[in-house]
């Protein structure tokens, strides 16, 4: 039995589910999901776009979430963050990056990859195409 499409409010229009959630105000993760858009969920039902244009409510996410990490809205609704999220639009993706995506949170690695992932997080605004801009204000840490 197929899934049933999830749809999510983007910008007055509804766009289909699956969707990878990322902050456009940070030129690394930006150019990150252009990558991501571009090499991994081309021609795939996945979507990628900015928290900044989305209904977060509709997708059941939060500001705070968006701005900490990136967020996987599955096309059953199902939520994912950071590390598990980036896995997730990897699995979504062109079948040569379903084995990264899996690899990402395969028992023994996942808490690997999620301490990678916090350390980029964390200093993803001195990293390449990183701004002060993708530093949050008062905690001198990135999200």
């Amino acid at each position: 039995m197929a899934a049933q499409v999830v749809e999510a409010v983007i910008a007055g229009t509804h766009t289909p589910l699956p969707i990878l959630v990322f902050d456009g105000d940070c030129g690394f993760c930006t150019t990150c999901a252009r990558f991501l858009a571009r090499w991994v969920v081309k021609g795939r039902p996945a979507s990628v776009m900015p928290w900044q244009a989305l209904d977060l409510a509709g997708l059941g996410l939060t500001c705070d979430q968006c701005q900490m990490a990136a967020q996987w809205v599955g096309q059953d609704g199902q939520l994912a963050s950071g590390h598990a999220a980036i896995a997730a639009a990897l699995k979504a993706g062109r079948w040569s990056w379903h084995p990264v995506g899996a690899l990402l949170v395969a028992p023994g690695f996942s808490c690997i990859s999620a301490r990678i992932y916090s350390w980029v997080a964390n200093h993803r605004y001195a990293l390449p195409g990183g701004t002060p801009a993708c530093r949050i204000e008062g905690t001198g840490e990135a999200s």
